[in-house]
């Protein structure tokens, strides 16, 4: 970076009002009356989507009408349904959820994102499945490996692997949910498109013994993995057929942020240290090419030259992701600069130069995006500082004043005059308010606060909901004891099935003198494993504590040599 950069930066940073300092101290009441009134949000956004758009996707705040965006999925009810659950109304939670189960049908004639289809309907439906016991549903023998959800889940997510079937497994970025991939479809997918798959196609596959969801997102992490550059950076746009980059800007905003945030996460959920190996390669090469004082920015992904000095909203979810693998440091200083510019505006703009210290033309809006709500959340749990509970009553403030109208709350169109647009995305009631939530109320069971756990499983003896539980992309929070408990009663099942199949077979054949018993061990044991198979390293046993607790102090996972 050349030194008129470095002195542009320099400026920009002594001008910004960073956080931190004596602030305001929130007692027990003030968080309580604060959490009613997240409450009183969702219910005015969420009730006007029933009244007004339902059974559309989303709604349109403005006219007062709703509108499909990403497949006619009335994605906002499912987006919403475990936010309701977070929220205590498990009343609502069974209606919605016996609701969607009579009337969801995934064999539509439609061109859905195979990404966005991902992280909200087949994320949420999974979260509300392992969330199910919580909110009164009666629970199916054997679950969480069983349930109405999670088949449901499970019917979205193979209508998605038609796009998988490419030459080097990475999926396209549309797919027809009846007829599969169009012969027309681009071959290009963003690279967050092609590595957000592993939380909840995993976890699929762990909970119903179908491997192939785990085997197509795992194909998918390894062959983008294999396309980094010599300074070990991946590019924006990718072609899922000759694995050539087509856009090579590089930073950790749109495009490529989700497949960051899913090493780290992917890590912690399945207790792979793979994935978490990937992740921290990234991280030294996106410390050494793209952050300059605390700010990330983008670069060629080919010599690490600047392309673009600007900061964008997505990236706001960095610091919450820095403090996960124990930069906490680290994480402080982003998050005071990206609470900076939200200071300025009232809101995140979607690109903010870091150079000019303001927005970028066309991209001033702020569709009510929670990544730094995300971050705040997890920066809250790991230091109790009441600076980011401050940070979370700014949030609502600017929320409540600039965007709420009598049908809901609007996408800020643009952020230096509050012009508003006709959009309230899902995400909004996923993720938006959740997090508001969540920051608010850090006894919440989704933090592992307190001892309120469940049993589940064939036997009835698997601890669940013990803490340590993993959000994804959207919010939907997934519990990693759930995915051992259903993983371990295959794993018995198919043992089960080995010795029967041992025990039924005809005695073997007199070994000649020439064979070794050594030989003759390899055959058998070549029954119960097939050949090509690898004995598998034991899980850990279900937790009775918080899943992460080894890994974990005050919401911090720790490697290794941190």
């Amino acid at each position: 970076m050349s030194g008129r950069w470095v002195a542009v930066l320099g400026l920009v940073l002594l001008a910004s009002p960073l956080c931190g300092g004596s602030g305001r101290y929130f007692t027990e009441e003030d968080m309580e009356g604060i959490r009613q009134r997240i409450k009183s949000m969702f219910y005015h956004a969420y009730n006007s989507y029933l009244d007004n758009a339902f059974p559309y996707d989303e709604l349109r705040p403005l006219t007062c009408d709703g509108q499909d965006t990403w497949g006619s999925f009335s994605l906002t009810l499912i987006d919403a349904l475990d936010t309701l659950l977070v929220l205590g109304n498990n009343t609502e939670f069974q209606r919605v959820s016996s609701l969607l189960q009579d009337t969801m049908d995934f064999n539509m004639d439609v061109n859905a994102s195979v990404f966005e289809t991902n992280i909200r309907v087949v994320g949420g439906l999974l979260s509300a499945h392992l969330l199910s016991g919580r909110g009164g549903v009666e629970a199916e023998p054997g679950w969480p490996c069983a349930g109405p959800l999670l088949r449901m889940a499970a019917d979205a997510a193979a209508k998605l692997l038609p796009a998988f079937q490419t030459s080097s497994g990475m999926p396209y970025g549309t797919v027809n949910l009846a007829r599969g991939v169009s012969p027309s479809e681009t071959p290009v997918t963003c690279t967050a498109g092609v590595g957000t798959f592993i939380l909840e196609f995993a976890a699929l596959s762990r909970l119903t013994g179908d491997p192939q969801f785990e085997t197509a997102a795992r194909h998918a992490l390894l062959a983008l993995w294999d396309t980094r550059s010599e300074i070990g950076l991946v590019g924006n746009h990718i072609d899922v057929q000759s694995r050539k980059w087509v856009a090579q800007d590089t930073g950790i905003g749109a495009g490529v942020d989700s497949y960051l945030e899913y090493l780290v996460k992917g890590s912690i959920l399945l207790q792979d240290q793979g994935l978490l190996n990937m992740f921290l390669e990234y991280d030294r090469a996106i410390q050494n090419y793209t952050r300059f004082d605390d700010w990330y920015l983008w670069v060629q992904m080919h010599k690490g030259t600047v392309t673009m000095p600007i900061f964008q909203s997505l990236e706001a979810f960095w610091p919450g992701l820095q403090s996960l693998v124990g930069d906490l440091d680290g994480a402080i200083r982003t998050f005071q600069n990206y609470y900076s510019v939200w200071r300025q505006f009232g809101g995140l703009p979607e690109f903010y130069s870091i150079t000019q210290g303001y927005t970028v033309d066309k991209r001033e809006g702020y569709p009510l995006r929670p990544e730094l709500i995300e971050s705040a959340m997890y920066l809250f749990r790991a230091t109790g500082d009441h600076v980011y509970l401050q940070f979370g009553l700014d949030a609502i403030e600017s929320i409540e004043k600039i965007a709420k109208t009598p049908c809901g709350y609007a996408s800020v169109k643009d952020l230096r005059d509050h012009k508003l647009d006709n959009r309230m995305e899902s995400f909004f009631l996923a993720e938006t308010i959740k997090y508001l939530y969540l920051l608010f109320d850090p006894a919440h069971f989704l933090h592992g606060a307190g001892e309120d756990w469940e049993v589940g499983g064939e036997d009835g003896g698997c601890v669940l909901g013990a803490g340590g539980y993993i959000f994804n992309t959207e919010a939907h929070p997934l519990d990693p004891a759930a995915l051992h408990c259903c993983s371990r009663h295959a794993r018995e099942r198919q043992e089960l099935r080995d010795i029967l199949l041992i025990q039924s077979q005809p005695p073997p054949a007199t070994h000649s003198q020439s064979e070794t018993p050594k030989a003759a061990e390899s055959q058998s044991e070549s029954i119960a494993l097939k050949p090509g198979e690898r004995k598998a390293a034991p899980l850990l046993s279900c937790p009775v504590q918080p899943f992460s607790a080894r890994l974990a102090v005050l919401g911090q996972v720790f490697t290794d040599n941190t």
